[in-house]
Formats: C-alpha cells, structure tokens, sequence
C-alpha cells in the first residue's frame, strides 16, 4: 500500500568501441613482448648456438655448477672430464657456458 513499484530504468545506449579502447591492452602486450619475450627468445638462439658449436677441448661450467674440459662429442652428450681419470656423461643441454682457454688452470 504505500510502497511504490519498482520499475527497471531504461539501459544506456551501447557505443561502438574504438581503438582507443585497446589501447591499453595493446601497451601492455608490447611492454611484455619487449622486456620478457624478446630476451629470453635471444638468449635461447644463443645458447643453442652455443651448445651446436661445442667440441672437443673446450672448458666449459655445467649447469650443476661443474668446471671441465669437454674429452667427448656426442649427438645429445658430452663427456666432460673434471679431473684426472673423472670423466662424467651430460646432456649438452646442461652446458651453462664455455670458459675461455687457461680458466681450469686459473682455477686450480
């Protein structure tokens, strides 16, 4: 009795978008790109180059942090010698980066 009705309001009107819409969106995924993608994309192309150019001699750092002398070439392995009759078997993968020549000597 003396409440009145409801009645739903009439929607607003539905505007076409625009670019300017998107232009966030596009910002963000262009901020992505430029500072994740594009970097981590290089630094595989390089690493893989890297892991293609490896041979026999070269002192190299492992993954698990192991400092060798590369004593066999494989297909997908490597034999990598840590010392004197210690040679272990590693994917070529698991090369972190090769040492230049004298490091091991350096090291020791």
């Amino acid at each position: 009795m003396f409440i009145s009705n409801a009645y739903a309001e009439a929607a607003a009107p539905v505007q076409g978008g625009s670019i300017l819409d998107f232009l966030p969106l596009i910002a963000l995924v262009a901020v992505f790109y430029f500072l994740v993608l594009r970097p981590q994309s290089k630094r595989a192309k390089e690493h893989k180059n890297m892991v293609e150019a490896l041979q026999r001699g070269d002192e190299v750092v492992t993954t698990g942090g192991e400092v060798g002398r590369i004593s066999k070439v494989y297909e997908q392995y490597v034999g990598v010698e840590l010392a004197e009759n210690i040679e272990v078997t590693v994917q070529k993968t698991a090369i972190q980066s090769v040492l230049p020549k004298g490091t091991i000597k350096s090291i020791k």
